[in-house]
């Protein structure tokens, strides 16, 4: 099926005023990336789309599966990581619950990196302040020696 007939085939399916389904190019211009990048998720089994006559059409899900894909993706989220929190949710939604407790241990895990890494972060803050301090009156000191 060529693009056009499979976009007209997209189009004839939706409800009145309500997107049903999606064609690829539709979602790659809708979330800005590219054929290949889609394709991608896709070989790795993180979306699932229909085939209509050899073409890809998405539904709703697929479509929110690929918004969460690209925001875990931009907060660093490998796709192995990103892969088993969409499983988890299953075909019907049943393993929401699931889904949610395995987001609150991973969001637990990374704030107690991130606080780490600000403790760590203040310490050698308050480190440098001491030395540049420390090396500012001795500056002020090596200055005023030397007017005399």
């Amino acid at each position: 099926m060529e693009t056009s007939e499979a976009q007209a085939f997209v189009n004839s399916h939706r409800d009145e005023g309500v997107a049903e389904l999606f064609g690829i190019t539709e979602l790659c211009r809708e979330f800005g990336i590219t054929l290949r990048a889609l394709r991608f998720y896709e070989d790795k089994g993180l979306l699932s789309p229909r085939r209509i006559n050899g073409a890809r059409v998405y539904t709703r899900r697929d479509r929110a599966r690929l918004a969460l894909i690209l925001r875990a993706k931009a907060i660093g989220s490998p796709l192995s990581e990103i892969k088993r929190y969409l499983d988890l949710y299953g075909d019907q939604g049943e393993g929401r619950a699931q889904q949610l407790n395995y987001v609150i241990e991973r969001t637990d895990q990374e704030i107690a990196e991130l606080e780490k890494k600000r403790a760590k972060i203040d310490e050698t803050l308050a480190e440098l302040r001491v030395i540049n301090a420390s090396c500012r009156k001795n500056l002020q000191i090596q200055q005023s020696t030397e007017k005399k």
